[in-house]
């Protein structure tokens, strides 16, 4: 009940794009139209716009109408107070406010939306002071404990990387990920608090890991099973018939891939990764893993429906009445292979949540890089 509470909460609070609606009709339209008629068509692609691309580069804001407030005082090791000490606000790795301490080391950000902050402290001659991550509920005001600077030993400077490189690293580390060695787990991330990724990471993402060895011997494994059982008899049998099912199966999770983890992400700027839980109860875990099937979050971290794994599934559904035999095809194919992709996604997320031990180079608390982790540098 708390599953579906959340869903129709999301529901609720993000309206469907009418880009949903239109993308959604477009797919049972293929459906209805006869293979011959959609072969006469030219086939057109709609020009991209680069105002609905992720603009990776520009810093992400929380919204700051909120009731909550951070205070603290800034202090040197002695207990004496600095002043002008340069107090940064910190959301998600991205610098939300900043101020400069008063004449008692005061600071004091207002109207903050509840979330989570850390505050990183930089004076002239002074160690870069970071706090612990802490969490603020609205309507509360929230001291900062023991903003104490210690005398710089040594050089230390801020590096601020832009989201593009974090995520290109966290990217790199994720595609060393593999069930048992073998199986490809490159959208499971370990990690809350990741960087967004771009366009061309989606697409750079899907291609190395629907194109991975493996994924095509799980092609002509499932060609083979569909062989034996004589599935679509019009493909015949022999090395002909296994071609066909090959290609087929190929095509199916080729489009499947591509539209479900680059093309619509980057229409609905979602992010394409499954968040492991790893803590609470089973059934808690469990929830989670099928709930994100139909939850997903947004490039900026929002809660939003998972448009790209529905409409994706629906979609590459659809273009199988391309190539499937004519006796085959038609509402009853789109239907039946868009319900086999989406348990194939839920099926998948439940593995990806009980499978962590059994994943080779899966980071563990200390070892992931995070966007934070990469935001500073001494």
């Amino acid at each position: 009940m708390a599953a579906s509470h959340r869903w129709k909460s999301a529901l609720r609070k993000v309206p469907c794009p009418p880009l949903c609606a239109v993308l959604a009709c477009a797919s049972l339209l293929l459906c209805l139209v006869p293979a011959s008629a959609l072969a006469q068509q030219q086939s057109t692609g709609p020009e991209s716009r680069g105002s609905s691309l992720p603009e990776a580069l520009l810093p992400k804001t929380a919204d700051t109408d909120g009731s909550a407030n951070v205070s603290g005082t800034v202090l040197d090791v002695s207990g004496a107070s600095i002043a002008g000490a340069e107090v940064s606000l910190m959301h998600k790795g991205t610098e939300l406010h900043s101020m400069l301490s008063g004449v008692s080391g005061e600071f004091n950000f207002t109207k903050l939306p509840a979330g989570s902050y850390v505050v990183i402290v930089n004076a002239k001659d002074f160690a870069l002071f970071t706090s612990a991550e802490f969490v603020v509920a609205a309507e509360q005001t929230y001291d900062v404990p023991n903003v104490s600077l210690s005398v710089a030993t040594e050089s230390t400077e801020m590096t601020v990387h832009p989201d593009e490189f974090i995520a290109a690293e966290q990217i790199r580390a994720a595609e060393k990920q593999r069930l048992v060695g073998i199986i490809p787990n490159f959208y499971t991330s370990y990690i809350y608090d990741t960087a967004p990724l771009t366009v061309k990471q989606k697409f750079a993402m899907a291609a190395r890991g629907t194109f991975d060895p493996v994924s095509m011997v799980g092609v002509g494994v499932g060609a083979a099973i569909e062989q034996a059982m004589d599935t679509y008899p019009a493909y015949g049998q022999g090395a002909e018939g296994y071609a066909k099912r090959f290609g087929a199966k190929f095509a199916d999770g080729r489009s499947s891939d591509f539209l479900t983890h680059a093309v619509f992400p980057s229409l609905f700027h979602q992010d394409p990764r499954y968040y492991y839980q790893g803590s609470s109860t089973i059934k808690s875990r469990l929830m989670h893993a099928v709930g994100s099937a139909f939850i997903t979050r947004s490039d900026s971290g929002l809660t939003q429906p998972n448009y790209s794994y529905l409409l994706g599934d629906l979609s590459s559904a659809a273009l199988s009445n391309l190539y499937y035999p004519q006796a085959n095809r038609g509402v009853n194919l789109v239907f039946t292979n868009a319900a086999i992709g989406l348990a194939g996604r839920v099926a998948g997320n439940i593995l990806r949540e009980f499978s962590k031990r059994a994943t080779t180079n899966a980071p563990g608390e200390s070892d992931q890089p995070s966007r934070f982790s990469f935001g500073l540098s001494h």
